[in-house]
C-alpha cells in the first residue's frame, strides 16, 4: 500500500473552479491561491445567507489510542460516498497545525484514499490563516509591552499580565520565558510565555465570529492584563483592534479545496480540542449549510472533548443544530481499551473487546444526552474478525444506534457507501432534539461539575487555590454566565491519560481557570494539560525531507 503522501501526490486534481461549480459557486466568488485552493468571497456569503440550510452531520470518535481511529478519514470518505450517491454534499474541516505535523500525530488531511488535497499545502502553510492569527496575537503582545515601556498610562500591573505570545509549533522551551532583558530601551523585565497558535484566543475568535464586524467586536473584548486596582485591560484599551482586524480580514474567509474524488471541502480554522474548543469556523459551517444539502463536519479528538464543545460552545453561540452524529471507533482501539498491548491487536480477542467497548458505550450515552440521533461506524481493518464485527454491531443496535462498517481508507468513497446510506436513513427516520447539556446561567463551578460528572464520569471535582480565586474574580467581573471550555487530555475520559476504558467516580482537578472574553467562554485547565505542547523523543520532523525532484517525503 502506498503512503498517504504518495497517494496524494499522484492524485489528479481538478481546477478549484470546477469544484466550486458543484456548489453553484461562480469563478468571481473565488479568491484564488493558485490552481487548487481558493477563499470564498464575502459577496458569496452575503448572497447565499437566506438560502435554506442543509443537514448538519457531526463526525466524532471514541478516545484516541495509539491503535488509531481515523476520524478525519471517515469524514472525508463519508463525503466522497455522498457524492457517489449523487447527493450535494460538502465537507467542513479544520486546518492542520504545524505542531503535530512535525511532532507525533502527523497531519490532518485524512488518509489512504480518503484525503483532502493538495495535502502538502494543507498540512504546511496553506493560505496563511495561521500566520495571520499568529501575527495578530503577537502584535497585541508587542503593543502591550510597548505600553509598559512608554510609561504605562493604564497602570497595568506587570504581574497580572495574562496575554501570552504564540507560535504554531510544539516548543516546550517557550512555555515560561522572561522578556525585557538587556538595557533600559529593551522593555520592562517580566515573566511571559507562549501558547501554540491553535490555543490562542484569537484562533477561537476567528472560528466563532459571524462576520468582520463581529470579529472586531470580539477582539475588542480580549482581556490582556489587569490594573493595580484589579480592573481588566482589553485590546481596545491598547488601541490594537483596528490593526489586528486588518491582519485577520482575509483569514476570516473560508478556504475551498477538494478530496481525492473531487468532493468540495471547506477547510477553515483549527483550534485543538484538548486545549481549545476543537471545531472549524462558524463561517465555514454556516456557508457550507447554505451551499449543500448535506454538510459533514468533525470535532477534534474524542466525543468527550470535541463533540461536547461543538454542542455546548459552537452550536450554542452560532445557533446551529446538528441533525445526526457519526461516532467512529475501531476494533483495534476498543481492544486496546480492554487492555491488549498494541503489538497484539491483530489477534481476535472477544474478551478484551467486551472489556474495552465500555469506552464506546460511554460516548454513546453522552451523545444521547444532547438529543441527537447517533450512527456508530467501525473503521474496518483487514485484521478484524467477523465475530468481533458482529459483537460491536449487536452492541450498538441494542443501544438504539444505527451501525455501519466503513472501508474508506482502502476504497475511498466506495468503501463508505454503507455508512452514507445508513446516515441518510437515520436522517430520514429519526429527528434531532438537540439541547446543550447545561444552562449557562449556572455558576462556573456547577457548569464545570456538570461536564466532569455527566460527560467524563467523575465523582468529584477539586479546585486548586489559584483556580478558586480566579473563579471568584471572573464571576465578580460579570463573566460567570459564559460556557466552559475544558482543557483535558484526550486519551482518557478522566484527567489521567492512563485510565483507559470507562473510569468512574474519580476526582478531577481544576488547576487553572481564565476567561476568554472575546471568544465568549471560560477555560478550565485540568491536571497537567499544557497549552504549549512539546516534541516527542523522535519527532516526525526527523523523517521529513525534500527529494531531488522537489517532492516532499515523510509528511503524513
Amino acid at each position: 500500500m502506498k503512503t498517504d503522501i504518495e497517494i496524494a501526490q499522484e492524485a489528479e486534481l481538478r481546477p478549484i473552479g470546477e469544484i466550486a461549480e458543484k456548489l453553484n459557486i461562480q469563478t468571481d466568488d473565488l479568491e484564488l491561491y493558485g490552481k487548487y485552493k481558493a477563499k470564498l468571497s464575502d459577496e458569496l456569503m452575503e448572497r447565499v445567507k437566506d438560502e435554506p440550510d442543509g443537514k448538519l452531520i457531526l463526525v466524532t470518535a471514541i478516545n484516541p489510542t495509539p491503535a488509531g481511529e481515523g476520524k478525519t478519514t471517515i469524514t472525508v470518505g463519508l463525503g466522497q460516498a455522498m457524492g457517489l450517491l449523487n447527493k450535494k454534499s460538502v465537507i467542513a474541516l479544520r486546518e492542520p497545525s504545524l505542531g503535530p505535523c512535525f511532532g507525533i500525530k502527523g497531519g490532518a488531511a485524512g488518509g489512504g484514499y480518503s484525503q483532502v488535497v493538495p495535502m502538502e499545502d494543507l498540512n504546511l502553510h496553506f493560505t496563511g490563516d495561521f500566520h495571520a492569527i499568529t501575527s495578530a496575537n503577537n502584535l497585541l503582545a508587542a503593543m502591550l509591552d510597548n505600553h509598559l515601556q512608554q510609561g504605562n498610562e493604564l497602570n497595568i500591573d506587570p504581574k497580572q499580565i495574562v496575554w501570552k505570545r504564540c507560535l504554531d509549533m510544539n516548543d516546550r522551551a517557550l512555555r515560561n520565558i522572561v522578556v525585557g532583558m538587556g538595557g533600559k530601551m529593551d522593555g520592562v523585565v517580566r515573566q511571559d510565555g507562549f501558547v501554540i497558535t491553535v490555543a490562542s484566543e484569537i484562533m477561537a475568535i476567528l472560528c466563532l465570529a459571524d462576520d468582520l464586524q463581529d470579529l472586531s467586536r470580539r477582539l475588542s473584548k480580549i482581556i490582556v492584563a489587569y490594573k493595580y486596582n484589579g480592573e481588566p485591560v482589553t485590546a481596545e484599551d491598547l488601541k490594537a483592534v483596528g490593526a489586528m482586524t486588518a491582519l485577520l480580514k482575509d483569514a476570516l474567509k473560508p478556504n475551498l479545496i477538494q478530496t481525492l474524488e473531487h468532493t468540495p471541502a471547506i477547510v477553515h480554522g483549527g483550534p485543538f480540542a484538548n486545549i481549545a474548543h476543537g471545531c472549524n469556523s462558524v463561517r465555514a459551517t454556516k456557508t457550507a449549510l447554505k451551499l449543500a444539502d448535506y454538510v459533514i463536519t468533525e470535532a477534534g479528538f474524542g466525543a468527550d472533548l470535541g463533540a461536547e464543545k461543538f454542542m455546548d460552545i459552537k452550536c450554542r453561540q452560532a445557533g446551529l443544530k446538528p441533525d445526526a452524529v457519526v461516532l467512529v471507533a475501531t476494533i483495534r482501539a476498543l481492544k486496546y481499551n480492554g487492555g491488549v498491548e498494541k503489538s497484539e491487536l491483530n489477534q481476535e480477542n472477544i474478551d478484551a473487546l467486551s472489556k474495552g467497548i465500555v469506552n464506546l458505550e460511554k460516548h454513546i450515552e453522552n451523545l444521547k444526552k444532547f438529543g441527537v440521533p447517533i450512527v456508530v461506524t467501525l473503521n474496518k481493518f483487514i485484521t478484524d474478525s467477523e465475530a468481533e464485527l458482529t459483537f460491536v454491531k449487536n452492541f450498538c443496535e441494542e443501544r438504539d444506534c444505527d451501525f455501519a462498517l466503513a472501508e474508506v481508507w482502502e476504497h475511498g468513497g466506495q468503501g463508505g457507501i454503507d455508512l452514507a446510506e445508513t446516515v441518510l436513513r437515520t436522517l430520514e427516520t429519526k429527528e434531532s432534539h438537540f439541547e446543550p447539556i447545561y444552562d449557562t446561567e449556572l455558576s462556573i463551578e456547577e457548569k464545570i461539575e456538570t461536564i466532569s460528572k455527566e460527560i467524563y464520569g467523575a465523582g468529584r471535582v477539586s479546585y486548586a487555590p489559584a483556580a478558586k480565586k480566579a473563579i471568584e474574580k471572573i464571576t465578580a467581573l460579570g463573566y460567570g454566565n459564559l460556557p466552559i471550555c475544558m482543557a483535558k487530555n484526550q486519551y482518557s475520559l478522566s484527567d489521567d491519560p492512563k485510565k483507559l476504558g470507562r473510569p468512574s467516580g474519580f476526582e478531577i482537578t481544576i488547576r487553572e481557570v481564565y476567561v476568554s472574553a472575546g471568544a465568549g467562554f471560560i477555560v478550565a485547565i485540568t491536571g497537567t494539560i499544557m497549552t504549549m505542547p512539546g516534541l516527542p523523543k523522535h519527532p516526525a520532523a526527523e523523517q521529513i525531507y525534500v527529494d531531488e525532484t522537489g517532492k516532499t517525503v515523510g509528511l503524513f
